[in-house]
């Protein structure tokens, strides 16, 4: 069963300009309701929007995920912004909040939370099931890629920014002369500890990790995208976003990046042979390519920023999507 709430949130007031539509001078308000887990019975809180007619006509969700150091009540308004001006229900769901406590970090019980607030919202609100997005930025951007791997038959679409996808690997990077710094005392809390002390503990690394279940989103459209000075002036490098799309090139039986050019982008910021595909890029990206390659429906592109992301172009590319729903989802309205 689970625990409904709804309570009004503080009207979110933000000034955003989009190039082909009239500028928002605020935005709607937000509402919450919870879920109740079925694995552990903890409550869950869930911010969302839903434009006036997502009872009556198939409407496309947005499912949004908060940051590593965040939780559910992040301003990720300029990501809210662009459901708004697309019609899209807004999905802001917690999974166990802040990345340092072992329910947290990508842990089985924080992918049933965000699969809760899915059922929610399907219960709630006339849900166009062939478009059903969603996209995260760093800890978000681990989370949307690690629900890709683990759940790729939920969703339409995957946009990963800047995110991470082994996290012994990004454990190790942020420890310095032998001691954890901030992101890795995180892991350590998440995780009950470092990553090569017990074969039990690692294989709890790897089932929070995307990098090894990512084998698994066969059809699934997902666009992964860094920027090529992060793990530079930010928290995550490049070679996570690259490393994570060479799985799922694998089983496409694409060509993948070589751990050449990883280390060429990753460090120099450039390649030394870049390929015609890095050099078309996309088309009205804005922003300089250092690299873009594709494998069936999955892309990364590595451009020149840092750690951050570009909701506009992220979602005018989910919108390019449709699928097929699943036989097993079930289409529910209630209201």
């Amino acid at each position: 069963m689970r625990s409904i709430c709804f309570r009004k949130t503080v009207l979110l007031l933000l000034l955003i300009s989009f190039p082909e539509t009239k500028a928002w001078s605020e935005l709607p308000e937000l509402m919450e309701f919870t879920t109740t887990s079925p694995l552990d019975q903890e409550v869950q809180n869930v911010r969302f929007w839903a434009p006036e007619n997502a009872n009556t006509a198939e409407t496309p969700v947005l499912v949004f995920l908060h940051s590593w150091s965040g939780d559910y009540r992040q301003d990720n308004s300029k990501w809210f912004a662009q459901a708004v001006k697309r019609g899209w229900i807004f999905l802001h769901p917690d999974f166990r909040g802040v990345n340092n406590s072992p329910k947290a970090c990508g842990s089985v019980f924080a992918r049933q939370d965000i699969l809760d607030a899915m059922a929610e919202c399907r219960r709630r609100f006339r849900i166009d099931h062939k478009r059903v997005y969603l996209a995260g930025v760093s800890g978000g951007g681990h989370m949307s890629l690690l629900m890709a791997g683990h759940h790729a038959n939920e969703f339409s679409a995957v946009s990963a920014w800047v995110g991470i996808s082994d996290l012994a690997e990004w454990h190790s990077f942020h420890v310095r002369d032998g001691k954890p710094q901030r992101y890795a005392q995180m892991i350590e809390k998440s995780l009950s500890g470092p990553p090569g002390v017990s074969g039990e503990r690692d294989a709890d690394y790897r089932d929070r990790s995307p990098l090894f279940h990512l084998s698994r989103v066969g059809n699934l459209p997902v666009d992964i995208y860094a920027g090529v000075e992060d793990g530079h002036s930010g928290s995550v490098p490049v070679s996570h976003s690259l490393r994570a799309f060479n799985e799922i090139a694998r089983i496409q039986n694409a060509e993948l990046i070589s751990e050449s050019e990883i280390e060429q982008i990753r460090h120099s910021k450039r390649l030394a042979v870049p390929t015609p595909s890095d050099l078309r890029g996309i088309e009205d990206f804005g922003r300089t390519i250092h690299l873009h390659r594709t494998a069936g429906n999955a892309s990364v592109t590595i451009f020149d920023g840092g750690h951050e992301s570009l909701p506009e172009i992220a979602c005018d590319r989910l919108a390019s999507h449709q699928r097929a729903v699943p036989v097993t989802m079930p289409v529910i309205n209630q209201q």
